[in-house]
């Protein structure tokens, strides 16, 4: 309930002002979860377009890395329903349905992390939020900008050996 509260409080705040928070909240909630270990739960969407280039974000916290649209699942939330919400709140595009593609186990900020990886296609352009998301753009996939980071290269990679996978028995 409260993480709602402060969902819904954040858009109070001017854009510029939200964007300046989000290195100490981000500091904040890693310090926790190296304290706490507790166990996350989170999704991404891999969206390519219809030329097959792919789209990836920076964030105006954590590291200076491209990554995969994505977020927390809220508690109770269903992976792929987060995976279209993040979406839309970080990009602004609506995705109508999402892929399942992968659930991997990984550790983020020193917890136990569940990431269920998506896929998607849209040609829609994205539209980032400038609070979370600072720069967002589709890239062709021989050529995706850098860096990118450790977890988002893990992503990718099941990504796509997935999209062979699909490939090799669609032909």
């Amino acid at each position: 309930m409260l993480h709602l509260i402060a969902k819904g409080l954040e858009r109070l705040l001017p854009a510029r002002l939200h964007r300046a928070l989000l290195p100490l909240a981000h500091r904040i909630r890693h310090s926790w979860r190296i304290w706490r270990k507790a166990d996350i739960h989170g999704c991404c969407v891999v969206i390519t377009n219809s030329a097959g280039e792919m789209l990836m974000l920076r964030h105006s916290y954590g590291p200076a890395v491209w990554a995969f649209p994505g977020g927390g699942i809220d508690k109770g939330e269903v992976p792929d329903h987060a995976a279209i919400r993040e979406v839309q709140e970080e990009l602004g595009i609506m995705l109508e349905t999402v892929e399942p593609v992968a659930v991997l186990k990984e550790e983020v900020s020193g917890s136990p992390q569940t990431a269920h990886i998506f896929t998607a296609i849209s040609d829609a352009q994205p539209q980032p939020d400038q609070r979370e998301v600072i720069a967002a753009a589709f890239f062709p996939a021989n050529n995706l900008p850098g860096p990118i980071g450790r977890i988002t290269a893990s992503r990718l990679a099941v990504w796509c050996d997935w999209a062979r996978t699909r490939q090799s028995s669609e032909s």
